[in-house]
């Protein structure tokens, strides 16, 4: 090896060190010690039962997020709190811990040019219309694709599944309650419509009227899950901002699985910043991330 090899690769040895170093000091100062081990152990354990990629960067967020439930159960450290959830494949502890490191980012009608978009393959389909949004949260995505199904079909029996991993933000879905920040964006006209006012300590904050309620069925689903439950076909998957996540053999299984719950004609709207081109050949892109299924696109290109 040459000295300037030699030279950098003791500079990376030591920043490494340093960097180490630092995390130790951070983590004495605090009630927790969570060592690399925990840490690379915890980043194990959520990919293997949620898909989620933890990059290193991440540590900060778990520690802050699974001290506070290290805290409620009276714990010294987190060795102990992952020997529970290795103990026990079953344990209920497993869902307070994939809720605690589920990032939930969402708001109405986010990535505003999809709607449209869903409005006019709605109209186009000219039969009862079925959507699944894989990715719930708190409730803001399947309400925005409500709307836009009954502001484009009418009564015509559009009906939405609505799921997510965590328990806790499927219930604020279920409850339809919202702050004046959260419904900002939308126009009084929807307000009115689709919206009931609070009142008394509610003032401020509209909640989801019953009959939009009525058209989405919220439940927990699991993308890692080997059975999903799940017997119908849709019309249209929503599963955006989900996928950045997911590693990309994890990425492709879920998207292959996917494919046979579309009917003929059927869409999968993606995020704006995940490309599904180069990571399965199930679907192919439409555009304005937009994929159908690439059986669809070899049928058009025939006829």
């Amino acid at each position: 090896m040459t000295p300037n090899r030699n030279a950098a690769s003791f500079a990376q040895g030591m920043a490494a060190a340093s960097a180490a170093s630092a995390a130790l000091r951070r983590d004495e100062s605090r009630d927790f010690l969570l060592t690399e081990r925990d840490f690379e152990k915890i980043r194990a354990l959520i990919h293997r039962r949620a898909g989620i990629s933890l990059g290193s960067h991440k540590r900060e967020m778990v520690y802050s997020r699974l001290a506070r439930r290290l805290r409620a159960l009276q714990l010294t450290d987190f060795a102990s709190y992952l020997a529970i959830l290795e103990a026990d494949d079953t344990s209920s502890e497993w869902e307070y811990f994939t809720n605690s490191l589920t990032t939930n980012l969402t708001s109405f009608f986010r990535e505003a040019h999809h709607f449209p978009l869903l409005a006019e393959h709605a109209k186009k389909t000219g039969r009862p219309y079925n959507v699944w949004c894989c990715a719930a949260s708190t409730g803001e995505e399947p309400y925005s694709i409500a709307i836009t199904l009954a502001e484009a079909l009418g009564d015509r029996g559009a009906t939405v599944l609505a799921t997510d991993i965590d328990t806790q933000v499927l219930a604020k879905a279920r409850a339809g309650v919202y702050t004046e920040e959260q419904i900002a964006r939308l126009s009084q006209e929807r307000l009115k419509r689709f919206f009931l006012k609070g009142t008394g300590q509610r003032a401020g904050a509209v909640k989801v009227k019953p009959e939009l309620a009525s058209t989405i069925a919220f439940e927990p689903l699991n993308l890692l899950a080997p059975d999903w439950g799940i017997r119908d076909r849709f019309d249209v998957i929503f599963c955006r901002n989900v996928m950045i996540y997911f590693d990309k053999p994890t990425q492709g299984r879920i998207l292959e699985r996917f494919a046979p719950l579309l009917k003929p004609g059927g869409l999968l709207f993606a995020g704006h910043s995940e490309n599904f081109s180069y990571v399965t050949r199930a679907f192919q892109l439409r555009g304005q991330t937009v994929y159908e299924l690439a059986s669809d696109a070899a049928r058009a290109g025939r006829a």
